[in-house]
């Protein structure tokens, strides 16, 4: 339970004089559930504490990054070895290289990869070297897939498929989107019908695998099939953005996954971000030689970073893939999550509460809802209120998952079967008080 002598509360006082809404990206301002949110102390494993020194365990593992943990040995290790080598030099380090073929060893849709600091900074770039290989302009995007904060991503549907989308966030205007349509995830026959309309047009077609802005929504195969078949029909590019997704859901990420039931399944553009920095700021974008080669000093598309590729960063990054890849690491990571979504969902059915949920990985999502939604629109049918009682129900109970419904979870592989337990007891506690509302 939160003290009377909080010390969050004071910090976010602070915080707001001197940042806008006292945070430096919006979901962390508890805005969607209400309530001050937790600064946090210190975090080691599978826990953080906060300004009043309470534990919690952390289902967000800095929105993903953390898949081993907080403070991981190794890879503590090496960025202490990284920093006292110098924090960034501005040129080339054998580091970059040592990366990039950890990550292409991973990858097999990629050949060559371009390191940069942000998944935003990634999926921007991702669709100017989409448009400058194709020379195309237009793009289709996915209600409820994030992207990052690039202006012509930030877009929602638009009126309908003969229209493109309209602005998101105020800022950016009106023409900066028009070559962006948005589609509804999961929908074959919309998708068939914005090819037909635009096909010849169209650089791209972006998307979240398994989407983790909606909680977590996957792709379904046929869908991911015909996104496939389509692009390759009109001479656009896939790109999987595989920020969230890429080695959280699998060594080989989530486009191996779907590989296992697409033969030959695989993107023209892969975006990375969150597990490949570590907890550090890194991100890549790559794929096949021929596409990547359009890229600045090679070809025509420019694309630069003052930091990308900076060496205390892909310590920490490389140090986590290697750690990562070792035997039996993601069975034991997809066995412990699995654990976690089918125990609270029996603590949800014991109390006669609608609760879905599903999994991959070591990333999971849930729904106040009796069965997962498909796209967007079934997501936001969640009653937020219940959700805001859950999560305030789980937080004094010493759990820490995502402040906002639409957020997907995470599982490190510090868990432990006794987290899992205390989890599980926590959320039974609260959903005793939902079945009674």
């Amino acid at each position: 339970m939160t003290s009377s002598t909080d010390l969050n509360l004071p910090l976010f006082e602070r915080a707001k004089a001197v940042i806008p809404g006292g945070v430096n990206s919006p979901v962390r301002a508890f805005k969607a559930v209400g309530g001050t949110p937790r600064f946090v102390k210190r975090a080691q494993g599978a826990y953080f504490w906060d300004a009043n020194d309470q534990r919690f365990i952390d289902y967000i593992g800095s929105w993903g990054p953390m898949i081993l943990g907080h403070g991981h040995p190794a890879v503590l290790e090496a960025v202490q070895k990284a920093a006292v080598e110098g924090f960034s030099f501005g040129a080339p380090t054998e580091r970059e290289v040592e990366l990039a073929e950890e990550i292409l060893s991973l990858v097999p849709s990629m050949e060559m990869v371009r390191l940069v600091s942000s998944g935003t900074e990634a999926g921007m770039s991702a669709i100017r070297l989409a448009r400058g290989a194709t020379g195309r302009s237009k793009f289709i995007k996915f209600e409820g897939c994030y992207h990052g904060h690039a202006d012509a991503l930030l877009v929602k549907a638009g009126s309908g498929l003969a229209t493109f989308g309209n602005a998101t966030s105020a800022g950016v205007p009106a023409e900066v989107v028009q070559h962006t349509l948005v589609l509804e995830y999961n929908n074959v026959a919309q998708l068939e019908e914005a090819f037909a309309l635009h096909g010849k047009e169209l650089a791209c077609v972006m998307i979240e695998p398994i989407a983790g802005n909606m909680n977590l929504v996957r792709a379904s195969v046929p869908f991911m099939r015909r996104c496939r078949e389509l692009c390759t029909e009109y001479g656009a590019l896939l790109v999987l953005d595989e920020v969230m997704t890429g080695f959280r859901v699998a060594l080989g990420s989530a486009q191996s996954v779907y590989a296992r039931n697409i033969p030959g399944f695989k993107p023209d553009i892969t975006v990375l971000g969150k597990v490949i920095g570590g907890g550090m700021p890194l991100a890549a974008f790559g794929g096949p030689r021929a596409i990547m080669e359009h890229l600045a000093p090679l070809g025509a598309v420019y694309q630069a970073g003052t930091l990308s590729g900076n060496p205390v960063a892909t310590a920490c990054g490389l140090a986590t893939l290697r750690e990562i890849r070792k035997p039996g690491f993601f069975d034991a990571l997809s066995a412990t999550t699995r654990s976690l979504v089918d125990g609270l969902a029996a603590a949800a059915a014991a109390e006669g509460v609608p609760f879905s949920a599903d999994c991959e990985g070591g990333m999971f999502g849930f729904f106040l809802l009796p069965a997962l939604p498909q796209n967007y629109a079934q997501v936001l049918k969640t009653d937020s209120t219940r959700f805001n009682t859950l999560f305030h129900g789980l937080l004094d109970r010493g759990v820490y998952i995502a402040p906002a419904l639409y957020e997907a979870g995470f599982v490190s592989g510090a868990h432990t079967a006794s987290d899992i337990e205390a989890t599980v007891t926590a959320a039974r506690e609260v959903f005793k008080i939902l079945s009674k509302e």
